[in-house]
């Protein structure tokens, strides 16, 4: 008691509770004004180390020239203005202020200076990646939880894109069930239970930033871009409908009219559209790709609360994503604020296996529509393989050169040569189960659908069995290689393309072996794999037939 009495007489103690007061206060100021001033994250961690180092310091020198005899005989020895005091006082001014002006000094020259990341401690490094091709500074991170984490730092801009693949799209969905996976894509920029509906975009655009997400066969994919300012804000947005998505009835049945009209003007507006549809319901027999991403009308209007429910469960689980970072940041601080916002969340567990596998086509498939359209359209579409199959890239290159503008194999000879078509397209499904190869033509007006069939296919055994010219490989080679880089000249495109290679082809690594993939593939590559797609008992081949003259267009 004594000595507590002591230290009170001698103002110690009011020098420690005020030095405990004003840390707090400086800290309070500075966790809220270090995102809005778009200070890096070592900055908080550098002023919490200043404050740490002080307040031991001022309560040493207070005890030791305030309350022990030693110093106090010090400080009647010496002019009182002129005390030890007051002179240690002045050297430890004198110290806080150059490590102020060294954190300064770092804080402005922050793009020509170490980063400082050993000023967040507790903040996991991350693995590095394995294969030289791939930058060295990019890093991921799983989380205990199962969420996987990548980083590619890009510091060109002060801009962030952040992506996160849920491997939750079409396959995933039951026969009496489709078209939730596409319904959550617009449910999650709903209301949440701290967040009002509309509010999620609204503090996403006071900080500057936008989103957009779509779904496919395979995943539903939220995109954020945004200065990196606005980082925490971000994530924790992010962390907020993952963890507590709102399932308010109003805004339920108010999706499900917007899904509604969505569909209908799909089905109006569009013939191909329609017969695209049409041929997924015939070229699969028992996969769940059959359906459309959409979902079948009957299905969007019998959705429950509790079908949601069941599905946000099951997929929206951080074991069932993957988060990509893109942009001026560094692996560090995401990890950082992750591990922050993210960690808490419960996994869900893998969800069940999809559905059945679909069985081996034996033989051409084929449908008929009937619509009031202009011209004739024919779609043909032919059993494939999955995207991290060995073919896959072959196959790519490969429709490059039937189908990718005026320069194509099937552009010139169906188009400009017959003229059995007025265009011709195509493209390649290719996600984590065997997809399609699908080419799809407008005839003119009156143009027999069944010339145009023959003609395609001879084209196609010439392809098996010719195989193709050097020139024509450089020039896929060429645009697939074009393609690749103006992606990745872009923080968006890298991070589509990283968490596209992680998530559906196995992992970032094999995105960076691309150009040289590519450059290994050879004319008989592509006639090999032509003769393993390209038959006829795989083959499904729909026709819209015109019934009247329309003035929609198709």
């Amino acid at each position: 008691m004594a000595l507590f009495a002591e230290l009170r007489r001698r103002n110690v103690l009011k020098v420690a509770l005020l030095y405990v007061v004003a840390s707090w206060l400086i800290l309070w100021l500075f966790e809220h004004a270090r995102e809005p001033l778009g200070l890096p994250l070592w900055t908080e961690m550098f002023v919490l180390l200043l404050l740490a180092i002080g307040f031991p310091v001022a309560l040493i020198f207070a005890w030791t020239y305030e309350v022990t005899p030693a110093g106090l005989k010090k400080a009647v020895d010496v002019d009182q203005t002129q005390s030890i005091v007051y002179k240690t006082g002045q050297k430890l001014n004198a110290a806080v202020a150059v490590l102020l002006v060294l954190g300064l000094i770092a804080l402005l020259g922050e793009g020509f200076m170490p980063k400082f990341e050993f000023l967040v401690p507790g903040v996991p490094a991350g693995d590095a990646p394995v294969s030289p091709r791939v930058p060295g500074d990019i890093r991921s991170l799983t989380l205990a939880n199962g969420l996987k984490v990548i980083v590619w730092p890009d510091h060109d801009i002060p801009n962030v894109a952040m992506y996160n693949f849920v491997r939750a799209g079409g396959r995933n969905l039951l026969a009496n069930k489709t078209g939730i996976a596409h319904f959550f894509e617009h449910m999650m920029f709903n209301g949440t239970e701290n967040l009002a509906p509309g509010e999620f975009g609204r503090i996403m655009e006071a900080a500057g930033g936008n989103n957009n997400a779509y779904t496919s066969k395979d995943l539903t994919v939220y995109q954020n871009w945004f200065p990196r300012t606005a980082l925490e804000t971000v994530i924790g947005l992010e962390a907020e409908r993952l963890a507590n998505l709102a399932f308010d009835s109003g805004a339920i049945e108010s999706e499900r009219g917007v899904i509604r009209s969505e569909r209908e003007v799909m089905e109006n507006d569009s013939h191909n559209q329609r017969l695209f549809e049409q041929m997924y319901a015939t070229a699969f027999l028992a996969h769940p790709y059959q359906h459309p991403i959409i979902g079948w009308p009957s299905d969007i209007e019998a959705w429950s609360q509790a079908d949601l429910e069941h599905f946000y469960r099951d997929f929206y689980s951080p074991d069932n994503c993957t988060l990509v970072f893109v942009g001026d940041v560094t692996p560090p601080e995401v990890f950082e604020l992750v591990e922050r916002h993210l960690a808490s969340l419960e996994p869900g567990g893998a969800p069940g296996a999809v559905g059945p596998v679909e069985p081996e086509q034996t033989g051409e498939r084929r449908l008929r529509i009937s619509l009031p359209a202009q011209t004739p359209i024919v779609h043909v579409a032919f059993h494939a393989v999955p995207a991290p199959d060995a073919s896959a890239l072959p196959l790519k290159l490969l429709l490059r050169i039937l189908v990718d503008g005026e320069a194509s194999r099937l552009w010139r000879s169906l188009v400009e040569r017959q003229r059995v078509a007025i265009s011709v397209g195509g493209w390649q499904d290719a996600g984590f189960d065997p997809g399609l190869v699908y080419i799809y033509a407008t005839l003119a007006a009156g143009d027999d659908p069944s010339l145009f069939e023959s003609s395609l296919l001879a084209e196609l055994e010439r392809l098996v069995e010719s195989s193709v010219t050097e020139e024509e490989l450089q020039r896929a080679r060429s645009l697939v290689l074009a393609d690749y880089w103006r992606q990745l000249s872009t923080i968006a495109g890298k991070a589509s393309l990283l968490g596209d290679f992680d998530v559906v082809h196995g992992s970032y690594e094999k995105l960076f072996e691309l150009p040289e993939r590519i450059d290994d593939i050879t004319a008989d590559d592509l006639a090999a794999v032509a003769g393993q797609v390209f038959t006829r008992q795989r083959m499904t081949l729909g026709v819209v037939e015109p019934t009247q003259a329309s003035d929609t267009a198709p």
